[in-house]
């Protein structure tokens, strides 16, 4: 009897290990820059009951900013096969409205059943489509090395450690020589100084970064954590909409790019 439940554990494991390989990961992505630019959301993968929301506002798929012809400037995706989930950013600073999108995408059975987008344009946090395309274009991504490839535990605790940083100045951040931040359009090493200059100060008040949500991609050190923001906008203390697109190398942080989501223009600051 146990060697029968252990069987059928076995194939159930492989069954969803099958309905989630890297690869098939990938051509999901590749459809979605790929409908994205088209205006047409109806991707094989996509499930008929989708759950979609847009800067954490649930809404119909079809009325969406993503049902409308975007251009697609610029891209990167993470393909997490351990949790059968992906993210992709989108630089559209040639389209005549501007945004940067961050969409993450879950899995289940190989249907694409969740999509999360924060969804940035002008009047967002520091926003400026053609300063994001144009230093992100900059930033080398590149696969690393398997024998040279931090563990998933490694490259999320970098990445926490880096928010919870923000209101406790005893977190010790795992920072690289060089590091680079990205937040919205502004670069913080646009000198190529090869130095770390992605050191954030604590913020005066104490406050807790809360709803993170994880797509973790080891091939590329790639982290992406959406996460509802506190502090920074006045109209919503409780957190806005943001999330940080994370590449770490030799567990040390690299780059850093923040979408963060206004209520009102640059979030009344």
């Amino acid at each position: 009897m146990i060697y029968s439940v252990l069987l059928a554990s076995l194939g159930l494991a492989s069954q969803a290990w099958a309905a989630c390989t890297r690869e098939s990961l990938k051509e999901a992505t590749a459809a979605y820059i790929k409908a994205v630019a088209a205006g047409d959301l109806s991707m094989p993968a996509l499930s008929s009951n989708v759950s979609y929301m847009e800067n954490d506002k649930p809404m119909d798929i079809k009325t969406g900013v993503l049902s409308q012809p975007i251009t697609v400037d610029f891209n990167r995706s993470l393909h997490d096969d351990t949790q059968c989930a992906t993210f992709t950013e989108i630089s559209a600073a040639t389209n005549s409205h501007p945004y940067v999108i961050h969409t993450r995408m879950l899995f289940t059975d190989g249907k694409i059943t969740t999509i999360q987008s924060v969804v940035a344009d002008d009047g967002d946090w520091a926003f400026n489509a053609t300063g994001q395309l144009y230093w992100n274009k900059q930033e080398a991504w590149d696969v690393i090395p398997e024998a040279q490839r931090d563990a998933r535990d490694v490259i999320q605790a970098a990445g926490d450690k880096y928010l919870d940083s923000w209101s406790d100045g005893s977190v010790s951040v795992p920072y690289g020589t060089p590091c680079a931040r990205l937040e919205g359009g502004s670069y913080t090493d646009t000198r190529g100084s090869k130095a770390n200059t992605c050191y954030m100060p604590v913020f005066p008040e104490k406050f807790t970064i809360g709803n993170r949500r994880y797509v973790i991609d080891e091939e590329v050190g790639g982290l992406d954590i959406f996460n509802d923001f506190p502090f920074i906008d006045q109209d919503k203390p409780d957190g806005t909409p943001s999330t940080n697109f994370i590449r770490v190398e030799g567990g040390k942080l690299r780059y850093i790019h923040e979408v963060t989501i206004c209520t009102r223009r640059n979030c009344g600051l």
